[in-house]
């Protein structure tokens, strides 16, 4: 098969995770689980959930990233009737369960730092417990009046294991993170809106249409720039600011030696628009 080929290709209808790839550049990822409302606990979904982000990841003439979910919900986060079965997080050896974890479902927020590619999340639907971490992990969420969220682990009677209490107080505050993880409640579409956790609410018809405009609006910049960018953005909430300003001229010099660079200039005084190749 030959290497555009490979890039341009779909995964099996039957796949838990669906991937396709258009020639904007634009890379597709979709939770294919609807009959257990996309739960992503289990083995098998985590290792297609990694395989695709690393296939995204590693793919240069892949520019964004959109995640979602096949059916009516984006993830209903953990499998309730796998995870203390047989293969399942919960162990009854409480060490094992925290390998579980370590080994497992921990494995996706930190794949998910460490992209280059930006991710925007596509809600659906409800995104509940692991579920709303995961639309965490993105870098730009939107979702559907349909959609959901919910920090509802102390529901169960178990805590954030996945990076929600890390990730959700950076994105919403503390004090609203407190509320929804302390309560387990549900928040809709038009309080994530208030409260930051997504950027846009639209019709249910119009998510996917919605997010690929955001994608291509991403897509037509230069893709090795706004890789850097987005890494420079996930620093920035986690070093001191002369730190920052270091790396910021490290990948600043890496920006202007790129053929892309010199592309843009061009374009501006010359009043036409621009082709970037990623080089």
């Amino acid at each position: 098969m030959a290497k555009d080929d490979t890039r341009r290709r779909k995964t099996s209808v039957t796949d838990p995770v669906l991937y396709e790839r258009d020639d904007d550049g634009i890379a597709t990822i979709t939770l294919n689980r609807p009959d257990t409302r996309n739960a992503i606990s289990d083995h098998d979904m985590i290792e297609a959930l990694l395989d695709r982000l690393e296939e995204a990841d590693r793919d240069i003439d892949v520019r964004v990233v959109i995640l979602t979910g096949a059916g009516p919900a984006f993830s209903s986060g953990g499998n309730l009737k796998t995870m203390s079965g047989p293969g399942g997080l919960a162990d009854e050896l409480p060490a094992q369960t925290r390998r579980n974890y370590r080994y497992g479902i921990q494995r996706i927020p930190l794949a998910m730092e460490a992209l280059e590619v930006p991710v925007i999340a596509a809600v659906n639907g409800p995104a509940i417990g692991a579920g709303c971490d995961l639309t965490l992990m993105c870098d730009l969420r939107i979702c559907s009046h349909n959609a959901r969220f919910a920090e509802s682990f102390v529901k169960v009677g178990i805590i954030p294991g996945d990076g929600g209490a890390w990730l959700l107080p950076r994105i919403v505050g503390f004090s609203k993170a407190c509320e929804m993880a302390l309560t387990g409640d549900p928040v809709d579409a038009e309080e994530a809106l208030a409260c930051g956790l997504v950027s846009r609410v639209v019709t249910s018809d119009d998510l996917m249409a919605e997010a690929r405009n955001l994608a291509r609006r991403i897509a037509v910049n230069p893709p090795h720039v706004v890789r850097m960018t987005k890494r420079l953005l996930r620093e920035a909430g986690q070093v001191s600011l002369p730190t920052l300003l270091e790396i910021s001229a490290a990948k600043q010099a890496l920006g202007h030696a790129t053929a892309d660079h010199k592309e843009a200039i061009s374009s501006m005084l010359e009043k036409r628009k621009p082709t970037f190749t990623g080089r």
